[in-house]
């Protein structure tokens, strides 16, 4: 019988199919690792009597007002527009394509708070830098990297929201957040491309025509209404990050409401979850009225794809982890806290090496976070090593970096021989260690 499985073994058990989940749902691919780690959850609850933990409500609702805006932006046309301007700049100054490729990038998926712009960039940087003849691996290795930065120093990305869920009861607040890994993770970036700058042999001639006329990924010109649908819903959604920021820095500026508590009317301020949802959903809204975003163009965009796999993904995984959090709470935390006390980089190895695994920062953070909590981590630890979730870069399978190599027709960017010696290696191991190094040092200094 189960029950009379000793608890060591118990939790062994339930550690192999939490592990077993995981890792087919990530082979799926797409919204297989939210529906896998279901069907662990049915082993885990009707099996083996777990109790069922819970998914995090907050999060997800959060992850998905977000991505409302963000589509509803797609539709009329401000995602075509950020990207547009990003082509005029990497463009207007070629020559420095190895470092103005991951800035621009880094700039445009922080304030997008999505990696989908990236592909319609990867094939103008590749471009650039075959005419101005320098070798397109190295734009173009740190630019992958440098989008799941600047992903994670996003105000409104999926994997930040999911952040400020989980530690905003311990006085962490978005601005916060923001100020350190916003300047860790861009001078991280910086430092990366320094790390490429002179990798390899300048192109060949036979090199630098073999991509010839292959560019690829142009979006047309907006004009005319088409230009001023899109210019006025970029504005609109990047006055509501402004706002929402605005919110985290300025609490008073939260409205208050009144509440009964044991028969006593009291105040309460509305707290920095429910403000980003309402006002997300709200730009959402005014995008759609005031600039004719399609409702059935935002459901089939790409942002709502990947919003919706993201949602599905953290539902089913952060569930499980849930579960088999809750099942063997005592043993968890008495085990870990000493650990992370005593060694606390290993959160940070474990963040990393679960992220190779899930490729998702978000299901990550979900994942993880919590477990260090509980076990009595720091907040300044906490965010410090936040950016140790960017390990997606390790096996060349995620889709940025397989994009990067596809567009490359050159041939300089690449998927080495022994599968981890690819072009993304080195740039992605000096951005994140050095980030992390950053982001713990500024984290302390702040008091955090």
């Amino acid at each position: 019988m189960v029950s009379d499985i000793l608890p060591s073994n118990m939790l062994w058990l339930e550690l192999i199919i939490f592990l077993a989940c995981i890792i087919i749902g990530a082979r799926l691919g797409g919204i297989a690792l939210g529906a896998v780690a279901g069907l662990g959850l049915i082993v885990f609850v009707f099996v083996l009597g777990a109790p069922p933990g819970g998914p995090p409500g907050v999060v997800l609702g959060m992850i998905i007002a977000v991505i409302t805006a963000l589509a509803a932006m797609q539709a009329a046309g401000g995602l075509d527009y950020l990207v547009l301007l990003a082509q005029r700049v990497l463009r207007s100054n070629p020559q420095y394509i190895t470092f103005l490729a991951p800035l621009v990038t880094y700039v445009l998926v922080a304030a997008c708070g999505t990696q989908h712009v990236v592909y319609a960039l990867l094939p103008v940087i590749s471009e650039t830098a075959r005419k101005a003849r320098i070798r397109p691996e190295r734009p173009l290795s740190i630019s992958v990297i440098a989008a799941q930065h600047g992903l994670i120093a996003s105000p409104i990305s999926a994997v930040t929201v999911a952040v400020l869920g989980l530690i905003t009861p311990l006085g962490v607040s978005l601005p916060k957040i923001l100020l350190v890994i916003v300047p860790s993770t861009f001078i991280a970036v910086m430092v990366g491309a320094l790390s490429v700058a002179w990798r390899g042999a300048p192109l060949s001639e036979e090199e630098a025509a073999a991509g010839e006329g292959s560019a690829g990924g142009e979006i047309e010109a907006l004009q005319g209404d088409a230009l001023k649908r899109a210019r006025g819903s970029t504005l609109l959604f990047l006055a509501g990050i402004v706002f929402v920021v605005l919110l985290g820095i300025f609490e008073k500026i939260r409205p208050q409401y009144r509440v009964i508590v044991e028969g006593q009317h009291q105040y309460d301020r509305l707290d920095m979850a429910a403000a980003i949802m309402i006002i997300m959903l709200g730009i959402a809204g005014l995008i759609m009225i005031l600039f004719k975003a399609s409702p059935e163009a935002a459901m089939k965009g790409s942002i709502m794809k990947g919003g919706i796999t993201a949602v599905i993904s953290i539902l089913g995984v952060a569930w499980l982890g849930s579960s088999f959090f809750e099942h063997n709470r005592e043993f968890i935390v008495s085990g870990i806290s000493g650990l992370i006390n005593q060694q606390p980089w290993i959160y940070a190895l474990g963040l990393f090496v679960l992220s190779i695994m899930l490729f998702s920062q978000a299901a990550t953070v979900v994942t993880l976070m919590p477990v260090a909590i509980a076990a009595g981590m720091s907040a300044s630890l906490l965010v410090g090593f936040y950016p140790a979730v960017n390990g997606l870069f390790v096996l060349p399978t995620y889709g940025t970096v397989l994009a990067a190599v596809s567009f490359d027709q050159t041939g300089t960017t690449r998927i080495g021989k022994y599968l981890l010696n690819h072009s993304f290696m080195i740039p992605g191991l000096v951005t994140t260690a050095s980030a992390v190094i950053l982001s713990i040092v500024i984290s302390s200094l702040i008091g955090l």
